[in-house]
């Protein structure tokens, strides 16, 4: 870089015109600097040198697309030529999911349309080899990745150890994602993700990292089992911003490093990628109950699946039995046993992804089991994002019917009967005075939940 100093330039003096440098002196960059102790006049900036200059204010850095056609580009290298090929000119190209490479099948490449076939022939080992030798080692979880970037290759092995298959998932940092949850990840709470895999689970949770790390300013530590978060190699993806990475040598010792981020690194936030096994649920709790944000991501369509998963109840407060007396029993109109919240959730809030742009919020993960439990519909909170950006359409709805409503749901027609229900959902007195008079004038049948004994004696009242 070349750096001029203008000394005593007269103003009759013309500025010579700007010419191309000779072939043996050094290329001129795209800014100049001139010297702070001297000042050039105006009138010698003519419009090339303005124009000149002007070129190190239009250099920005390259848009996050441009940077992920780059990342695209390196994830499609691993595959033939003529492969790549029919992946670039296919018109969803930016949208694919993963391609799937397996011995002696059709190489298939996955859109949101539907899968779509590379080649004619068969993969071959070879085919195999070429992807394999220019990504990372893999581990013990057979996935690998390439470095710096999101991807995640998965082998599958046969009895002999030898891959004879590939998964190539597309890794994405999509800024905005948790636009929808912002107010409550300022808030400080806690969020557990629950979805089926592919949903966008490990998206969100990275672009909270991000959050967390750069807007608010927070201490973020992402112990990261898989490198999925933070990208594979030493250096982590800039799409955790500011955000620190712990890796995990082993997938059975994540619930060490757990306790180990928060015992060495001082960190305010945590955030884990696939809860699954008892002693991460364990590891979890401790950390909740040393006031530390968490954010992680669990397997399962609905919270009722994770309150039936004896390795992850922990997550939720954890499950018992309980014996209750005749007179309590009597009163809530329900068996001798059931089944309570054992003690407090580890996590506050708890996050249902429904789709990419839609999710069922519960914003009191206590109440959501509670309700569960008894019988009830927990009501959640559905956020839908119109487009992208912060704008969302928020409505109130029952999250899901439990399995025990639907076991004693019972139907009877030519009733009709108005739910008012109080704060202690009981029928209000108003409610019951109108039934009698216009219940028979109404074709809509009668929905009773019937809850043990107690309600089989409210059914036979209807009927006096």
């Amino acid at each position: 870089m070349l750096s001029f100093s203008l000394l005593q330039v007269s103003h009759h003096v013309p500025l010579p015109p700007l010419t191309k440098p000779p072939h043996h002196s050094f290329p001129l960059s795209k800014t100049l600097h001139f010297s702070p102790k001297q000042r050039l006049p105006r009138q010698f900036l003519s419009k090339t040198l303005r124009r000149f200059l002007s070129i190190s204010n239009s250099s920005v850095s390259p848009s996050p697309e441009d940077g992920f056609e780059v990342e695209l580009g390196r994830l499609l290298a691993l595959l033939p030529r003529e492969m790549r090929r029919r992946v670039s000119e296919h018109p969803e190209h930016l949208y694919l999911v993963e391609v799937v490479m397996d011995l002696g099948r059709k190489p298939l490449a996955r859109f949101p349309s539907g899968d779509f076939v590379l080649s004619d022939c068969p993969i071959t080992l070879q085919d195999l080899q070429h992807a394999t030798s220019q990504v990372g080692d893999f581990a013990i979880d057979n996935r690998a990745g390439i470095s710096r970037t999101l991807h995640r290759i998965s082998a599958i092995r046969n009895r002999k150890g030898q891959i004879i298959g590939l998964t190539c998932r597309v890794g994405r940092a999509i800024q905005g994602s948790a636009s929808l949850l912002r107010d409550l990840v300022q808030d400080g709470a806690s969020l557990l993700f629950i979805g089926p895999p592919g949903v966008g689970k490990t998206t969100i949770i990275r672009e909270i990292a991000r959050m967390l790390a750069n807007d608010y300013k927070k201490r973020v530590m992402i112990v990261d089992t898989s490198n999925e978060i933070g990208g594979d190699g030493d250096i982590p993806h800039p799409g955790i911003g500011n955000a620190r990475r712990m890796q995990v040598p082993d997938s059975d010792m994540q619930h060490k490093v757990l306790i180990e981020a928060v015992e060495n690194h001082m960190p305010q936030v945590i955030v884990i990628d696939e809860i699954g096994t008892k002693l991460e649920a364990m590891a979890a709790s401790t950390i909740a109950q040393r006031g530390i944000q968490l954010v992680a991501t669990a397997h399962g369509l609905t919270i009722e699946n994770l309150i039936m998963n004896p390795s992850l109840d922990m997550l939720v407060g954890g499950i018992q039995s309980v014996t209750l007396g005749d007179e309590e029993a009597n009163r809530r109109g329900v068996q001798k046993t059931v089944l309570e919240r054992k003690g407090p959730s580890t996590f506050s809030c708890g996050v249902e992804i429904i789709s990419k742009t839609e999710l069922r919020v519960h914003h009191s993960l206590e109440a959501t089991v509670d309700a569960i439990l008894s019988g009830r519909s927990p009501y959640a909170e559905v956020c839908k994002m119109i487009s992208p950006g912060v704008k969302k359409e928020v409505e109130s709805e029952p999250a899901f019917q439990t399995s025990s409503e639907k076991k004693d749901e019972v139907s009877v027609d030519d009733f009709h009967l108005t739910d008012e229900r109080n704060s202690h959902n009981e029928l209000t007195s108003e409610s019951l005075l109108d039934m009698g008079d216009n219940s028979l004038e109404h074709e809509a049948p009668l929905c009773l939940y019937v809850y043990g004994v107690g309600a089989l004696f409210g059914m036979n009242a209807l009927y006096l």
